[in-house]
């Protein structure tokens, strides 16, 4: 035992402190509080010119050895002011205010590990609670990013309550897989799937040009967050960022930060919001004649006064919906903690519908003594929400769908509460009071991170991360389509509905780092991490299906025919990862890592795939080449290079099953897929390079990036001989890459005692072509070509918009120019934007806060089927109008008709827009007038306000095929996006 205690000690004395043993040393104490004379917590202190550093504890105080006095010390901590003092002895009391400046930000470079935001070497955008939701209120965290930063395309699936987006960073980086980010939440690795409700057997959408099922329009998992929990949020949107995070990490990494409680009196805060919804945009009736409505089988004679705008009654409506907020932090001694309450009644525009959650939070922060701490986070969340019927259906009995097809002079209304079908085959005022779709989430997300210091010496430090994280959801949906509907009433039909799905969801992961600090007395730093990680993924989803219902019964077991399908989904991942970050003098940051992986999902659940990075940043400031009084306060030339991935779908290396019942005896047949035993995931590779400046002292900083992403091994599915047995199999057979570059420019041009005035301008464009196909070029994404869908072909971008044509309205030259390939399409437009640009702006005087967020986004075009599916029925708002036909000879509704399941060009839009995304103004009364208050703010915002958009339909942002990133610019009658206007009541005790 003896001679193993030894042995232990000689190790870590030759392994950690003999290198770094150092002459004399002074050591300095102090203590770090902000502007109301609270203490600061985990603040960053950093001897300037070296790496030599440490941190605030939790009640604000530091300790740190210098090698010589005079020395100057840095203090830098999240969304602070960074203040360099100079001292010569003890004690240092430092005061530190809220910055309005990026540089001085602490940004996630390892998975144990940060880097300050002037020493990164990869564009990572960084938004804070101020920033997220500070401006107006949210219905949820998916809503609360749009516009917020550079390089995302992020789209609501529809307007239904309760969420649902799709989100892109920079690109696509898939054409199979699931391109949304990886989310992560104080270290949870949180699910945010889209569980389809099952309502195709009703709605019939899969029967179409697609199969895809996935056309309910769920809600995905991430809108379950409360985005008042959240202290900030970063976004690594590439592969040099997100390499850390091996192959989950192809769509970017949103990595959250939620609140925690700070050493002082308790804090008590109390909010109200009271909000008004209403549409965005309604499309209106067309100008009906009474010659018309004959000539569509109406009565003749029809006295157009009263035709009824069923769109109006179904949707034009004001709904008052309310937030309730309750909040409680603090610390003392060693404990911090925070404690949040939040309750939101949202209801929908269509009756309902509509969308209320309840979610509690809980963070508690223990210090034990110098060498031990632990952070514990828990959130329970339950929510409904009742989505609608909505988005495509191929038997008229969605909501919009059938709205297309219902005539305004039918009178729909109920006659002793029976509604009448109605000539569209279903009855859109029945369909709304009497269906429902809703879904239940009761959540839980925790998370437990340790820190234990081995070593802590002046300029040798080593210390243990542990960390685990804890993610579990039951998603109980539920469809009742009752056997009284109209079109349930046929003998022959379904003869009523009801539908119960039940998903339980558990992930967690666990992770063991070990943190190794070196500072030299040249100015050298190493801050170096090694660790493994084990991730554990279940999904067991259940969905029973009833019909032939027993009379007004809805209960499942009151029904003529029951099936029952199950999806189980396991996955269990483990790896490493190692990383260095090498720091001279705060001038020349550079940092390399690898992580390795393995996963249940791929081919071979052995094979380790490495995913490497690499950067570089030069801080030329820091050289001393600029004088004091220089225009250019900062300089940084960065480059970063860095691999990522994306696993294969569970199943792809299995041969998949069917089941079968053949004379009373159930047993499995094989399916169409082969198994691929040698499938892998696909890998992602970027080199960024970028140029950060701060310009008058840092009032105007400048960020400029520029980007090359290439997917190899992309996941297609390919077809297979059918002597195999199969007809197609998962193989990686292709690559696809992404250009872009990313502008963030960040001022403050007022900032006087009464007046500050800060602005924030992006600017970002990315573009993207199949570089390589190993398979015949496909068609993916829409219903059919006669309808635009994409068309995945070497050499053109991945976003192209392609579609049949009618060769008699063609030259032959017209022809060869437009189809040079010869396979029959024409490109009609391009999914992806030409760019995108935001504006923010925060205006502050005395009391007074003005802030508002404008986004722009230039082209970008979307398939726009429901005006098709009205013009087919002769309804659409536009009918008689003229401007389309290049003849001039046809009106707008007529031509589009005419053209229908021919050429798509006509239903192929520019989805672009101007959007007042958000405007607030606030006023915080002046202390004196509450004595027995800290702060009482009051204030009135809106979000949506003003758009401006071309596109024929309630709004470019919306998808019919959920979040599926590369089709997620069909539309097919959605629910109507809304626009909002909030009243606030905030009160600080």
């Amino acid at each position: 035992m003896k001679q193993n205690n030894l042995f232990h000690r000689l190790f870590l004395f030759f392994l950690f402190v003999l290198p770094s043993m150092v002459l004399a040393q002074t050591t300095i104490t102090g203590s770090v509080n902000d502007e109301n004379g609270n203490s600061l917590p985990f603040v960053n202190v950093i001897e300037k010119g070296t790496s030599n550093g440490t941190t605030t504890d939790i009640e604000g105080n530091f300790s740190i050895s210098v090698s010589s006095t005079p020395a100057t010390l840095v203090f830098s901590s999240l969304g602070l002011e960074t203040i360099e003092q100079e001292t010569s002895g003890s004690p240092v009391n430092i005061t530190m205010a809220e910055s309005a400046q990026a540089l001085g930000e602490v940004i996630v470079t390892g998975l144990a590990t940060s880097t300050k935001r002037a020493n990164a070497a990869n564009a990572v955008s960084t938004i804070s609670a101020a920033e997220l939701t500070g401006i107006s209120n949210q219905s949820g965290l998916d809503g609360a990013l749009y516009g917020k930063f550079n390089g995302a395309e992020i789209k609501a699936n529809s307007g239904a309550p309760g969420g649902g987006i799709s989100m892109r960073l920079r690109g696509v980086t898939s054409i199979f897989g699931d391109q949304q980010p990886l989310f992560i939440v104080d270290g949870v690795y949180v699910d945010n799937s889209t569980i389809g409700l099952g309502n195709n057997i009703v709605s019939a959408a899969a029967g179409g040009g697609n199969p895809s099922t996935n056309q309910d329009d769920a809600s995905n998992r991430i809108a379950d967050l409360d985005p008042e929990d959240i202290e900030n949020v970063e976004i690594l949107k590439g592969a040099s960022a997100a390499a850390i995070y091996g192959s989950r990490a192809a769509g970017g990494v949103v990595i959250i930060t939620t609140k925690r409680g700070r050493k002082g009196d308790p804090k008590v805060s109390f909010s109200q919001v009271v909000g008004l919804r209403s549409p965005t945009q309604l499309l209106g009736l067309r100008d009906w004649d009474p010659s018309e409505i004959e000539a569509f089988g109406g009565p003749a004679n029809f006295n157009t006064a009263n035709l009824r705008d069923y769109e109006a009654e179904l949707f034009d409506h004001t709904r008052v919906s309310y937030t309730t907020r309750f909040t409680t932090s603090g610390g003392a001694n060693k404990t911090d903690y925070f404690f949040g309450a939040t309750h939101k009644n949202e209801p929908g525009l269509v009756d309902n519908t509509g969308y209320v959650k309840s979610s509690v939070r809980l963070n508690i922060g223990q210090r034990f003594n110098d060498w031990f701490d632990i952070y514990v986070t828990s959130n329970y969340i339950n929510s409904k929400s009742d989505r609608g019927f909505f988005n495509n259906g191929n038997a008229n009995r969605t909501v919009g769908y059938a709205l297309a097809f219902t005539y305004p002079w039918e009178d729909l209304s109920p006659v002793d509460g029976i509604y009448p079908q109605g000539g569209a085959g279903s009855n859109v005022l029945e369909t709304v009071a009497i269906t429902r779709n809703r879904e239940e989430i009761n959540r839980f997300i925790g998370s437990a991170t340790s820190n234990i210091k081995i070593i802590d010496g002046d300029m040798n430090r080593l210390k243990l991360v542990l960390q685990g994280g804890f993610d579990q959801y039951t998603l109980r949906s539920t469809s009742i389509f009752p056997r009284e509907l109209s079109y349930f009433r046929d003998p022959t039909s379904l003869g009523g509905v009801s539908i119960s799905g039940s998903t339980v969801n558990t992930n967690f992961n666990l992770s063991a780092f070990l943190v190794h600090n070196l500072d030299l007395n040249n100015g050298l730093s190493f801050t170096t991490q090694f660790g493994n990680f084990l991730q554990d993924f279940d999904r067991n989803t259940v969905l029973t299906v009833a019909t032939g219902l027993n009379g007004s019964q809805t209960n499942l077991g009151q029904s003529t025919n029951v099936s029952t399908q199950q999806t189980i989904i396991p996955q269990k991942d483990t790896g490493f990862f190692a990383q260095t970050e090498i720091n001279w003098d705060d001038k020349i940051i550079a940092t390399g890592g690898i992580r390795g992986d393995k996963s249940t999902n791929n081919g071979d659940v052995s094979k380790t795939y490495y995913y490497p990075k690499g950067n570089l940043a030069i801080n030329i400031h820091n050289f001393d080449v600029f004088g004091d009084d220089s225009f250019l306060t900062s300089l940084k030339p960065r480059v970063a290079y860095g691999e990522s991935g994306r696993f294969s779908a569970f199943g792809d290396r299995f041969s998949l099953m069917n089941a079968q019942f053949i004379d009373g005896v159930s047993g499995l047949s094989v399916a169409n897929l082969r198994g691929n035993p040698n499938v892998g995931p696909e890998r992602q590779s970027e080199l960024e390079y970028g140029v950060d400046l701060g310009l008058l002292g840092g009032r105007i900083i400048f960020e400029g990036s520029v980007y090359n992403k290439k997917i190899d091994d992309l996941l297609l599915r390919t077809d297979v001989p059918t002597s195999s047995g199969f007809t197609g199999a998962v193989k990686n057979a292709g690559e696809l890459e992404n250009k872009g570059i990313e502008l963030n420019l960040n001022a403050a041009i007022i900032d006087t005692e009464d007046l500050q005035w800060t602005a924030n301008f992006k600017w970002w464009k990315n573009e993207s072509e199949v570089t390589r196909l190993d398979v015949p070029a496909f068609t993916e994404g829409g219903f059919a070509a006669s309808l635009g869908t994409f068309l995945i072909q070497e050499g053109k971008p991945v976003t192209q918009i392609v579609g049949t044509y009618n060769p008699a309205d063609f030259t032959a030259a017209e022809i060869a120019e437009r189809d040079p390939e010869g396979d029959g399409f024409f490109v009609y437009g391009d999914a992806e934007p030409d760019y995108q640009m935001s504006w923010f702006n925060s205006l502050s005087y005395k009391g007074f806060d003005l802030t508002w967020l404008w986004h722009w986004k230039e082209g970008g075009d979307a398939i726009n089927l429901t005006t098709l599916l009205y013009d087919l029925a002769g309804t659409t708002w536009d009918y008689d109008d003229f401007g389309l036909d290049p003849s001039g000879q046809l009106a707008n509704g007529p031509y589009r008709a005419s053209q229908a399941f021919v050429n798509p060009d006509p239903v192929i839009e520019d989805a672009g827009y101007i959007r007042l995304r958000e405007i607030a103004l606030y006023y915080t009364f002046p202390d004196e007038w509450f004595d027995f208050l800290d702060s009482v703010r009051f204030g009135v915002s809106g979000r949506n306000l003003i758009n401006i958009f071309d596109y024929n339909s309630y709004d470019p942002e919306s998808s019919n095929f959920g979040n599926n990133v590369l089709a997620n610019n069909v539309e097919v009658t959605p629910y109507p996006a809304s626009k909002f206007v909030n009243f606030h009541l905030n009160v600080n005790f």
